[in-house]
Protein backbone atom coordinates (compact mmCIF):
# COMPACT_ATOMS: atom_id res chain seq x y z
CA UNK A 1 0.00 0.00 0.00
CA UNK A 2 1.12 3.45 -0.89
CA UNK A 3 1.90 5.88 1.82
CA UNK A 4 0.54 9.06 0.14
CA UNK A 5 1.90 11.33 3.17
CA UNK A 6 5.34 10.22 1.48
CA UNK A 7 5.22 11.14 -2.02
CA UNK A 8 5.94 14.39 -3.51
CA UNK A 9 3.42 16.51 -5.08
CA UNK A 10 4.50 15.47 -8.64
CA UNK A 11 3.39 11.88 -8.04
CA UNK A 12 0.30 12.93 -6.01
CA UNK A 13 -0.16 15.06 -9.40
CA UNK A 14 0.07 11.96 -11.90
CA UNK A 15 -2.08 9.52 -9.25
CA UNK A 16 -4.71 12.87 -9.25
CA UNK A 17 -5.01 12.77 -13.02
CA UNK A 18 -6.29 8.96 -12.86
CA UNK A 19 -9.13 10.01 -10.71
CA UNK A 20 -7.44 8.91 -7.78
CA UNK A 21 -9.04 9.94 -4.47
CA UNK A 22 -6.01 9.36 -1.76
CA UNK A 23 -4.31 11.14 -3.71
CA UNK A 24 -6.38 14.32 -4.12
CA UNK A 25 -7.38 14.07 0.06
CA UNK A 26 -3.63 14.51 0.40
CA UNK A 27 -2.94 16.75 -1.60
CA UNK A 28 -5.86 18.72 -0.09
CA UNK A 29 -4.73 18.19 3.31
CA UNK A 30 -0.95 18.80 2.65
CA UNK A 31 -2.15 22.25 1.06
CA UNK A 32 -5.52 23.49 2.33
CA UNK A 33 -3.91 25.38 4.85
CA UNK A 34 -1.23 27.41 2.99
CA UNK A 35 -4.05 27.82 0.54
CA UNK A 36 -6.30 29.26 2.60
CA UNK A 37 -3.93 31.39 4.28
CA UNK A 38 -3.00 33.18 1.29
CA UNK A 39 -7.08 34.03 0.04
CA UNK A 40 -7.77 35.17 3.61
CA UNK A 41 -4.57 37.39 3.94
CA UNK A 42 -6.26 38.77 0.91
CA UNK A 43 -9.81 39.36 1.37
CA UNK A 44 -9.57 39.37 5.35
CA UNK A 45 -13.02 37.63 5.26
CA UNK A 46 -13.34 34.15 6.88
CA UNK A 47 -16.58 32.73 4.61
CA UNK A 48 -15.38 33.95 1.87
CA UNK A 49 -11.71 32.63 1.75
CA UNK A 50 -13.72 29.17 3.23
CA UNK A 51 -16.12 29.21 0.18
CA UNK A 52 -13.21 30.14 -2.56
CA UNK A 53 -10.63 27.64 -1.21
CA UNK A 54 -13.28 24.79 -1.02
CA UNK A 55 -14.04 25.72 -4.97
CA UNK A 56 -10.59 25.56 -5.73
CA UNK A 57 -10.03 22.55 -4.56
CA UNK A 58 -13.81 21.21 -5.98
CA UNK A 59 -12.55 22.48 -9.44
CA UNK A 60 -9.23 20.76 -9.02
CA UNK A 61 -11.11 17.65 -8.38
CA UNK A 62 -13.72 17.99 -11.15
CA UNK A 63 -10.87 18.44 -13.74
CA UNK A 64 -8.05 16.28 -12.23
CA UNK A 65 -7.89 14.24 -15.63
CA UNK A 66 -7.04 17.53 -17.91
CA UNK A 67 -4.19 18.73 -15.71
CA UNK A 68 -0.97 18.99 -17.87
CA UNK A 69 1.87 16.55 -17.08
CA UNK A 70 4.35 18.02 -15.12
CA UNK A 71 2.55 20.95 -13.32
CA UNK A 72 3.27 22.40 -10.37
CA UNK A 73 0.37 21.92 -8.14
CA UNK A 74 0.64 24.17 -5.78
CA UNK A 75 1.47 26.95 -8.03
CA UNK A 76 -1.66 25.74 -9.92
CA UNK A 77 -3.59 26.12 -6.70
CA UNK A 78 -2.48 29.43 -5.44
CA UNK A 79 -2.87 30.65 -9.51
CA UNK A 80 -6.46 29.30 -9.00
CA UNK A 81 -7.13 30.72 -6.04
CA UNK A 82 -6.26 34.28 -6.53
CA UNK A 83 -8.37 34.22 -9.94
CA UNK A 84 -10.57 33.29 -7.87
CA UNK A 85 -10.20 36.43 -5.34
CA UNK A 86 -10.18 38.49 -8.36
CA UNK A 87 -13.67 37.06 -9.67
CA UNK A 88 -14.83 38.07 -6.05
CA UNK A 89 -13.48 41.19 -5.62
CA UNK A 90 -14.99 42.31 -9.28
CA UNK A 91 -18.34 40.86 -8.62
CA UNK A 92 -18.59 42.78 -5.40
CA UNK A 93 -17.44 46.10 -7.03
CA UNK A 94 -20.27 45.00 -9.64
CA UNK A 95 -22.81 44.52 -7.55
CA UNK A 96 -22.03 47.64 -5.39
CA UNK A 97 -22.42 50.03 -8.64
CA UNK A 98 -25.81 48.37 -9.40
CA UNK A 99 -27.02 48.77 -6.27
CA UNK A 100 -25.70 52.38 -6.28
CA UNK A 101 -27.75 52.54 -8.81
CA UNK A 102 -30.96 51.56 -7.70
CA UNK A 103 -29.66 54.08 -4.65
CA UNK A 104 -29.64 56.60 -7.18
CA UNK A 105 -32.57 55.88 -9.37
CA UNK A 106 -34.96 55.96 -6.54
CA UNK A 107 -33.03 59.01 -5.21
CA UNK A 108 -33.26 61.49 -8.26
CA UNK A 109 -36.23 64.11 -7.25
CA UNK A 110 -36.19 65.37 -10.99
CA UNK A 111 -38.00 62.25 -12.10
CA UNK A 112 -40.34 61.40 -9.02
CA UNK A 113 -41.86 63.72 -6.79
CA UNK A 114 -41.82 61.96 -3.67
CA UNK A 115 -45.28 62.51 -2.34
CA UNK A 116 -46.81 60.78 -5.04
CA UNK A 117 -44.68 57.70 -5.59
CA UNK A 118 -46.56 54.98 -4.25
CA UNK A 119 -45.65 51.35 -3.31
CA UNK A 120 -47.04 49.99 -6.70
CA UNK A 121 -44.70 52.41 -8.31
CA UNK A 122 -41.81 51.95 -5.80
CA UNK A 123 -42.22 48.17 -6.39
CA UNK A 124 -42.18 48.92 -10.01
CA UNK A 125 -38.87 50.85 -9.80
CA UNK A 126 -37.39 48.13 -7.84
CA UNK A 127 -38.21 44.95 -10.39
CA UNK A 128 -37.06 47.06 -13.46
CA UNK A 129 -33.40 47.54 -11.20
CA UNK A 130 -33.38 44.12 -9.55
CA UNK A 131 -33.47 42.63 -13.42
CA UNK A 132 -30.32 44.85 -14.01
CA UNK A 133 -28.39 43.09 -11.00
CA UNK A 134 -25.56 40.75 -11.95
CA UNK A 135 -27.35 37.04 -12.26
CA UNK A 136 -26.56 35.64 -9.00
CA UNK A 137 -27.43 38.42 -6.97
CA UNK A 138 -30.76 38.87 -8.21
CA UNK A 139 -30.75 35.28 -7.53
CA UNK A 140 -30.70 35.35 -4.17
CA UNK A 141 -32.25 38.66 -3.64
CA UNK A 142 -35.75 37.07 -5.87
CA UNK A 143 -35.41 33.74 -3.58
CA UNK A 144 -35.12 35.46 -0.57
CA UNK A 145 -37.78 38.17 -0.90
CA UNK A 146 -39.95 36.54 -3.63
CA UNK A 147 -40.21 33.15 -2.81
CA UNK A 148 -39.72 33.77 0.82
CA UNK A 149 -36.84 31.12 1.02
CA UNK A 150 -34.87 31.19 4.85
CA UNK A 151 -30.86 31.80 3.77
CA UNK A 152 -30.52 28.27 5.00
CA UNK A 153 -32.62 27.44 2.41
CA UNK A 154 -30.83 29.65 -0.46
CA UNK A 155 -27.02 28.17 0.39
CA UNK A 156 -28.72 24.86 -0.21
CA UNK A 157 -30.43 25.11 -3.39
CA UNK A 158 -27.59 27.68 -5.09
CA UNK A 159 -24.80 25.50 -3.12
CA UNK A 160 -23.12 28.34 -1.37
CA UNK A 161 -22.49 29.17 2.25
CA UNK A 162 -25.12 30.29 4.36
CA UNK A 163 -23.09 33.00 5.54
CA UNK A 164 -22.51 34.12 1.76
CA UNK A 165 -25.84 34.66 1.29
CA UNK A 166 -26.31 36.69 4.31
CA UNK A 167 -24.15 38.99 3.41
CA UNK A 168 -25.06 39.50 0.51
CA UNK A 169 -28.38 40.16 1.86
CA UNK A 170 -27.31 42.35 4.02
CA UNK A 171 -24.75 44.69 1.58
CA UNK A 172 -27.46 45.01 -0.37
CA UNK A 173 -29.81 46.67 2.06
CA UNK A 174 -27.48 48.84 3.54
CA UNK A 175 -27.38 50.68 0.31
CA UNK A 176 -30.99 50.30 -0.36
CA UNK A 177 -32.58 51.03 3.15
CA UNK A 178 -31.00 54.56 4.05
CA UNK A 179 -32.25 55.69 0.51
CA UNK A 180 -35.87 54.52 0.60
CA UNK A 181 -35.51 56.06 3.74
CA UNK A 182 -34.40 59.50 2.53
CA UNK A 183 -37.48 59.06 0.37
CA UNK A 184 -39.95 58.70 3.19
CA UNK A 185 -41.18 55.24 2.36
CA UNK A 186 -43.01 53.54 5.04
CA UNK A 187 -41.54 51.17 7.07
CA UNK A 188 -44.56 48.67 6.14
CA UNK A 189 -42.61 48.90 2.36
CA UNK A 190 -38.95 48.60 4.31
CA UNK A 191 -40.46 45.69 5.61
CA UNK A 192 -40.68 43.39 2.27
CA UNK A 193 -36.41 44.42 2.29
CA UNK A 194 -35.90 43.39 5.90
Amino acid sequence: MTAYNQLPDAELTTLLQGGDQAAFTEIYSRHWKLIYAHVYKMLREEDDAKDIVQEVFGNLWSRAASIKNNTNISGLLYTAARNKVFDLIEKNKVRTDYVGEIASFLSDQRNYQVDTIDEKRIMEILEREIQKLPPKMREIFELSRKEQLSHKEIAAKLNISEQTVKKQVQNTLKVIKPKLNDLGISVAFLLLLR
